[in-house]
């Protein structure tokens, strides 16, 4: 073999850009298992603690019990079970559409939906920010593709000006930013869309079950009509199981069973998944003081956060991360609060711009306060000696 990965990997060592991974010992919560020691950890999706829920576990072992544990073929050969209708006719339900697909993962979602959508013969206009399955979608798709800076209305504006008005054309975001937290101007981006004749594609991943009244998303969040726009999302943040889907008209569906490649040519996602997934849809409609503590569990870390002196992203949910630039110095923080019994990845390039090295702090409602001081203290004692604030 001519490639010398050894000698990549040492150049990624250099550039304190090489990442490992770390066996948990333990389910998903707000303290994990690593090495044999106990952590509270800081770096886990599960917003609403529902990825260890005794029922949602319950409906995982009975589906097992009642559909076996894989779907044995694809969804348009025999894969398509009773838990998988059930989950998208509770999918469809929850999110106030017609109708509503699942694919096996959100990465793969994104790769069976943006390229069904359009092809080289239209345009598609992508927020910088994207996540990196939108922006592998949007290049597998062949279109014509341009990115738009962050969040910057006005640059989107001044792109679908220049653009071909013959050409079909998708505007590509997410509804919360997963590495700042922020969130998509969603009434201005549709308004452009409707004065351009453009679709509007969001990705809800890090919304759904957080964002909004009833934890529907950033859709319910800004008051707009789910029935303007295009929106995915995944089953593996707040809804704390695995998996994907579409939401919108039956016709959007029915046309992406026909034509969706990530979603043909793949074996149904296991039917335990879509049973347990039901099931945590009910607890979030169900349960809204969930998402009140993950509110407020958010806001109390995030002043204790921003009282210290720490510089933080833009953020306007459960996401909250410190910037210290350097992939070195995050990892040196990483590193501290580890020693701390705080696990905190750091994240740096190319999952995040050059010069905005982080720690991902994503808060979760089961957080108990005597936890979130403990990792405040942490943080203040890391931040001091290595010069962060």
């Amino acid at each position: 073999m001519s490639r010398d990965f050894k000698q990549e990997i040492k150049n990624l060592e250099t550039r304190h850009l090489r990442r490992q991974l770390r066996i948990v010992e333990s389910p998903s919560d707000t303290t994990i298992i690593i090495e044999g020691r106990q952590f509270i950890s800081m770096a886990s999706n599960n917003y609403l603690g529902l990825a260890n829920h005794p029922a949602v576990n319950r409906a995982a072992i009975e589906a097992i019990e009642q559909w076996g544990v894989g779907a044995g073929a694809a969804r348009l050969i025999s894969g398509t079970m009773t838990p998988h209708h059930q989950l998208e006719q509770d999918l469809a339900q929850f999110k106030q559409v017609e109708a509503a697909l699942t694919f096996g993962t959100g990465y793969t979602t994104n790769l069976g939906l943006i390229p069904a959508l359009i092809d080289r013969d239209g345009f598609i206009l992508a927020d910088r920010y994207c996540h990196a399955s939108l922006i592998e979608a949007c290049r597998l798709a062949k279109a014509k593709l341009r990115v738009f800076h962050h969040n910057d209305v006005e640059h989107l504006e001044n792109l679908l000006k220049k653009r071909e008005k013959a050409w079909p054309t998708l505007v590509v975001t997410e509804g919360v930013f997963s590495m700042d937290g922020d969130l998509a101007p969603l009434p201005e981006l549709l308004a452009l869309c409707r004065q351009h004749e453009a679709t509007l594609v969001i990705d809800d991943a890090h919304g759904t079950g957080v964002m909004g009244e009833n934890g529907r998303g950033t859709i319910e969040h800004f008051g707009l009509n789910p029935q303007d726009l295009i929106q995915m999302g995944t089953l593996s943040k707040a809804i704390g199981t695995s998996g994907g889907y579409v939401a919108g008209p039956a016709s959007l569906k029915d046309y992406l069973i026909n034509t969706s490649k990530a979603f043909i040519y793949t074996t149904a996602q296991p039917p335990a998944i879509a049973g347990a997934s039901s099931t945590a849809i009910r607890i979030i409609q169900r349960e809204p003081a969930r998402r009140e503590r993950l509110r407020t569990n958010r806001n109390d870390l995030h002043a204790s956060l921003t009282g210290m002196g720490f510089q933080l992203a833009d953020s306007q949910s459960p996401i909250l991360p410190i910037i210290v630039k350097s992939p070195e110095r995050a990892l040196e923080m990483s590193q501290a609060l580890y020693e701390a019994g705080v696990y905190v990845p750091a994240i740096r390039p190319p999952t995040v711009p050059k010069h905005s090295s982080r720690l991902r702090l994503t808060v979760s409602s089961e957080h108990t306060q005597e936890q979130l001081e403990n990792v405040v203290r942490s943080l203040q004692e890391a931040g001091q000696t290595l010069r962060v604030i």
